[in-house]
């Protein structure tokens, strides 16, 4: 009898343990850049694909080049960002298994309503910067790596402007998400590239506006990659394809679509 009563309890310890084990592991971790996570996307449309599959998506929201690199140290499954040139590197060195387009939105230059510059109104990033550093007129910029910081960089160069002579005079770096940097940028009246959908979603709009918008060198594309299971075996490549599949199918594009915010489509999807 009493043996029974052992083995009975040794089982039913084993299924809970197992039923645990197997609850703690049903989950990917993506590491995604702010902007999804800023703008409230990933909130509204992942709940949707865990009562689908049942499997949840644990985001680590950090500029691009820190979910980079955290995905090449293989503290992730999925890769989630904007800096096209630097997902395509990230697969070619083989830390990813394959890249696709999700979904794209633009950057906007925004800046204080006074205007010290007199660049409102423009379609040109590049003119735009450039008079901004003839006028020295206070730039915050991310500083960070991150795709939007990678963007601006992008832009500077296509000026012919050296930043990097200036940083802690007119122009000033934040280290922070884009968020913060868009704070600060209102805190010292200084100009600032934003993804718009983080604009859109920014709450303390008071003072700044965009000034310039419109210019194709601002198109801003999204990319997803399954990190590379044979550089890191613990990821959980079935899990993490099945989230990419979602999200770049008709479901998850749809979902991608229909979010907005103050009546605002914020990203628009584009996967092939």
């Amino acid at each position: 009898m009493f043996g029974k009563f052992v083995r009975g309890l040794a089982l039913g310890l084993a299924l809970t343990t197992g039923s645990a084990a197997l609850a703690d592991d049903g989950f990917i971790v993506v590491q995604s850049t702010t902007s999804t996570q800023n703008s409230g996307l990933l909130d509204a449309i992942l709940p949707t694909f865990r009562d689908k599959t049942g499997i949840e998506v644990r985001v680590v929201a950090v500029g691009t080049g820190q979910a980079i690199k955290n995905a090449m140290n293989g503290d992730g499954d999925v890769l989630l960002v904007h800096a096209k040139p630097a997902e395509e590197k990230f697969v070619a060195d083989g830390w990813g298994v394959e890249r696709k387009d999700v979904m794209y939105n633009d950057f906007v230059l925004i800046g204080p309503e006074e205007d010290p510059a007199g660049i409102a109104g423009g379609k040109d990033i590049v003119a735009a910067l450039r008079q901004i550093a003839e006028t020295e007129a206070a730039f915050a910029s991310r500083g960070d790596d991150s795709g939007t910081h990678k963007a601006e960089l992008r832009h500077w160069g296509a000026a012919e402007v050296d930043v990097a002579t200036h940083s802690g005079a007119w122009y000033r770096e934040t280290g922070s998400g884009m968020g913060a940097t868009l704070n600060a940028a209102a805190g010292m009246d200084a100009y600032v590239l934003s993804d718009r959908a983080t604009w859109i979603a920014f709450g303390n709009k008071e003072g700044m506006k965009i000034l310039v918008e419109g210019d194709p060198r601002l198109f801003n594309q999204y990319g997803v990659i399954l990190v590379n299971p044979e550089q890191h075996p613990h990821v959980k490549s079935a899990e993490g394809q099945s989230f990419i599949d979602w999200l770049t199918g008709e479901e998850g594009q749809s979902a991608i679509a229909g979010y907005q915010l103050d009546g605002q489509q914020l990203f628009f999807p584009n996967a092939q």
